[in-house]
Protein backbone atom coordinates (compact mmCIF):
# COMPACT_ATOMS: atom_id res chain seq x y z
CA UNK A 1 0.00 0.00 0.00
CA UNK A 2 1.18 3.53 -0.72
CA UNK A 3 2.47 5.40 2.49
CA UNK A 4 2.20 8.95 2.55
CA UNK A 5 2.89 11.49 5.39
CA UNK A 6 0.08 13.58 6.42
CA UNK A 7 0.55 17.01 6.31
CA UNK A 8 -0.33 19.55 8.76
CA UNK A 9 -3.80 20.89 7.03
CA UNK A 10 -5.17 17.57 7.98
CA UNK A 11 -4.47 18.18 11.76
CA UNK A 12 -6.15 21.39 11.40
CA UNK A 13 -9.47 20.49 11.31
CA UNK A 14 -11.80 21.43 13.82
CA UNK A 15 -13.20 18.27 14.56
CA UNK A 16 -11.57 16.34 17.13
CA UNK A 17 -14.27 13.59 16.83
CA UNK A 18 -14.00 13.17 13.46
CA UNK A 19 -9.91 13.03 13.74
CA UNK A 20 -9.93 10.49 16.43
CA UNK A 21 -12.22 8.29 14.39
CA UNK A 22 -10.55 9.15 11.10
CA UNK A 23 -7.03 8.22 12.76
CA UNK A 24 -7.70 4.30 13.72
CA UNK A 25 -5.97 2.59 10.70
CA UNK A 26 -3.07 5.32 9.83
CA UNK A 27 0.68 4.45 10.83
CA UNK A 28 2.53 5.79 13.54
CA UNK A 29 6.16 6.43 12.90
CA UNK A 30 9.23 7.19 15.25
CA UNK A 31 13.05 6.97 15.28
CA UNK A 32 14.84 7.35 17.91
CA UNK A 33 18.61 6.73 18.61
CA UNK A 34 17.88 2.96 19.77
CA UNK A 35 16.20 2.17 16.25
CA UNK A 36 13.18 2.99 14.57
CA UNK A 37 9.89 1.09 14.80
CA UNK A 38 5.85 2.05 13.38
CA UNK A 39 2.47 0.66 14.14
CA UNK A 40 -1.05 0.97 13.12
CA UNK A 41 -3.14 2.86 15.67
CA UNK A 42 -6.06 0.90 16.88
CA UNK A 43 -7.92 2.77 19.90
CA UNK A 44 -8.18 6.75 20.45
CA UNK A 45 -10.24 8.87 22.42
CA UNK A 46 -11.05 12.74 21.79
CA UNK A 47 -10.62 15.63 23.55
CA UNK A 48 -12.14 18.73 22.64
CA UNK A 49 -10.59 21.52 24.16
CA UNK A 50 -11.73 24.42 26.57
CA UNK A 51 -15.60 23.15 26.15
CA UNK A 52 -14.69 19.77 27.47
CA UNK A 53 -14.47 19.29 31.22
CA UNK A 54 -12.04 16.11 30.94
CA UNK A 55 -9.61 17.99 28.75
CA UNK A 56 -5.86 19.67 29.92
CA UNK A 57 -7.97 22.77 28.64
CA UNK A 58 -11.39 22.83 30.03
CA UNK A 59 -12.57 26.73 30.67
CA UNK A 60 -9.43 27.74 28.62
CA UNK A 61 -7.01 26.47 31.49
CA UNK A 62 -3.22 27.37 30.27
CA UNK A 63 0.07 25.71 32.17
CA UNK A 64 3.30 25.62 31.18
CA UNK A 65 2.24 21.83 30.84
CA UNK A 66 -0.46 22.33 28.19
CA UNK A 67 0.64 24.91 26.15
CA UNK A 68 1.49 22.78 23.63
CA UNK A 69 -2.33 22.33 23.19
CA UNK A 70 -2.99 25.75 22.10
CA UNK A 71 -0.21 25.29 19.20
CA UNK A 72 -1.05 24.65 15.61
CA UNK A 73 -2.71 20.91 14.53
CA UNK A 74 -0.17 18.62 14.07
CA UNK A 75 2.15 18.70 16.99
CA UNK A 76 2.86 16.20 20.29
CA UNK A 77 1.37 16.90 23.23
CA UNK A 78 3.30 14.67 26.00
CA UNK A 79 2.62 14.82 29.15
CA UNK A 80 3.53 12.62 32.41
CA UNK A 81 0.33 10.65 34.02
CA UNK A 82 0.73 9.95 37.55
CA UNK A 83 4.59 10.11 37.90
CA UNK A 84 4.11 6.99 36.26
CA UNK A 85 3.27 6.84 32.71
CA UNK A 86 3.55 9.36 29.29
CA UNK A 87 0.84 9.70 27.29
CA UNK A 88 0.80 10.84 24.12
CA UNK A 89 -1.41 13.05 22.16
CA UNK A 90 -2.32 14.64 18.99
CA UNK A 91 -2.87 18.27 18.98
CA UNK A 92 -5.73 18.94 16.18
CA UNK A 93 -7.83 22.20 15.46
CA UNK A 94 -6.39 25.36 14.27
CA UNK A 95 -3.89 27.58 17.03
CA UNK A 96 -5.28 28.46 20.44
CA UNK A 97 -7.89 25.61 19.59
CA UNK A 98 -6.70 23.26 22.05
CA UNK A 99 -8.21 20.28 20.85
CA UNK A 100 -6.05 16.79 21.28
CA UNK A 101 -6.86 12.98 20.81
CA UNK A 102 -5.53 10.59 22.86
CA UNK A 103 -3.54 7.49 21.55
CA UNK A 104 -4.73 4.61 23.46
CA UNK A 105 -3.63 1.97 21.36
CA UNK A 106 -0.80 0.45 18.57
CA UNK A 107 -0.40 -2.75 17.13
CA UNK A 108 2.99 -3.03 15.74
CA UNK A 109 4.31 -3.40 12.76
CA UNK A 110 8.42 -2.73 12.35
CA UNK A 111 10.65 -3.03 14.82
CA UNK A 112 8.93 -5.60 16.61
CA UNK A 113 11.81 -7.20 18.25
CA UNK A 114 12.36 -3.70 19.59
CA UNK A 115 9.01 -2.71 20.68
CA UNK A 116 8.41 -6.25 22.78
CA UNK A 117 12.12 -5.33 24.35
CA UNK A 118 10.65 -2.60 25.54
CA UNK A 119 7.72 -3.57 26.25
CA UNK A 120 9.38 -6.77 28.49
CA UNK A 121 6.87 -9.06 26.63
CA UNK A 122 8.23 -12.22 23.95
CA UNK A 123 5.35 -12.31 21.73
CA UNK A 124 2.96 -9.56 20.11
CA UNK A 125 -0.69 -9.29 21.91
CA UNK A 126 -2.92 -6.42 21.23
CA UNK A 127 -3.32 -7.01 24.81
CA UNK A 128 0.39 -5.77 25.53
CA UNK A 129 0.07 -2.68 23.33
CA UNK A 130 -3.72 -1.19 24.52
CA UNK A 131 -3.23 1.21 27.06
CA UNK A 132 -1.49 4.68 26.75
CA UNK A 133 1.03 4.02 29.05
CA UNK A 134 2.14 1.32 26.86
CA UNK A 135 2.05 2.78 23.72
CA UNK A 136 4.41 5.48 24.70
CA UNK A 137 6.76 2.59 26.17
CA UNK A 138 6.93 0.26 22.86
CA UNK A 139 7.22 3.76 20.62
CA UNK A 140 10.20 5.05 22.87
CA UNK A 141 7.98 8.13 23.46
CA UNK A 142 8.58 10.29 26.39
CA UNK A 143 8.58 14.36 27.14
CA UNK A 144 11.28 14.74 24.90
CA UNK A 145 8.77 14.48 22.02
CA UNK A 146 6.50 16.79 23.56
CA UNK A 147 5.67 19.84 21.10
CA UNK A 148 7.71 17.71 17.91
CA UNK A 149 5.85 17.98 14.82
CA UNK A 150 4.10 15.15 13.40
CA UNK A 151 5.50 16.30 10.17
CA UNK A 152 9.20 16.31 10.52
CA UNK A 153 11.70 13.36 11.20
CA UNK A 154 11.01 11.98 14.19
CA UNK A 155 7.31 11.56 14.65
CA UNK A 156 4.90 10.80 11.72
CA UNK A 157 1.67 9.33 11.07
CA UNK A 158 0.94 8.13 7.85
CA UNK A 159 -2.06 7.03 5.32
CA UNK A 160 -1.64 3.59 4.39
CA UNK A 161 -4.58 3.16 2.42
CA UNK A 162 -6.17 0.91 5.21
CA UNK A 163 -10.27 1.10 4.79
CA UNK A 164 -11.90 1.37 7.95
CA UNK A 165 -15.29 1.12 7.93
CA UNK A 166 -17.98 1.93 10.87
CA UNK A 167 -18.98 -1.46 11.65
CA UNK A 168 -15.06 -2.15 12.45
CA UNK A 169 -15.18 0.61 15.42
CA UNK A 170 -16.17 0.47 18.56
CA UNK A 171 -17.39 3.77 20.04
CA UNK A 172 -17.61 3.80 24.38
CA UNK A 173 -17.06 6.57 26.82
CA UNK A 174 -13.66 7.79 27.70
CA UNK A 175 -11.84 5.83 30.42
CA UNK A 176 -10.44 7.05 33.92
CA UNK A 177 -12.45 10.83 33.10
CA UNK A 178 -14.77 10.49 36.24
CA UNK A 179 -13.85 14.07 36.99
CA UNK A 180 -15.25 14.97 34.03
CA UNK A 181 -18.98 14.77 35.64
CA UNK A 182 -21.41 14.50 32.86
CA UNK A 183 -18.73 14.67 29.87
CA UNK A 184 -17.38 11.64 31.00
CA UNK A 185 -20.20 9.79 29.89
CA UNK A 186 -19.35 11.35 26.07
CA UNK A 187 -19.15 8.57 23.28
CA UNK A 188 -15.14 9.95 22.41
CA UNK A 189 -13.47 6.70 22.94
CA UNK A 190 -13.34 5.04 19.21
CA UNK A 191 -11.23 1.53 19.09
CA UNK A 192 -10.81 -1.21 16.25
CA UNK A 193 -12.85 -4.10 16.94
CA UNK A 194 -10.09 -6.86 14.94
CA UNK A 195 -6.97 -5.68 15.52
CA UNK A 196 -4.78 -8.47 14.49
CA UNK A 197 -6.73 -9.09 11.11
CA UNK A 198 -6.55 -5.29 10.21
CA UNK A 199 -2.38 -5.77 10.70
CA UNK A 200 -2.81 -9.17 8.57
CA UNK A 201 -4.29 -6.80 5.50
CA UNK A 202 -1.78 -4.20 5.61
CA UNK A 203 1.31 -4.35 2.86
CA UNK A 204 4.27 -2.47 3.69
Amino acid sequence: MIQGVIQESYYRNEDVVFLAKDLLGKLITIKNADGFVSAIITETEAYAGVTDKASHAYGGRRTPRNSVMYGCGGMAYVFLCYGMHYLFNVVTGPKNTPHAVLIRGVIPVEGIELMLARRKLNSVDYRGFNGPGKVTSALGINLSHNGVSLTGSTIQIKEIGLAVSTSQIKVSNRIGVNYAEEDALLPYRFELLDKMTVKKNVLL
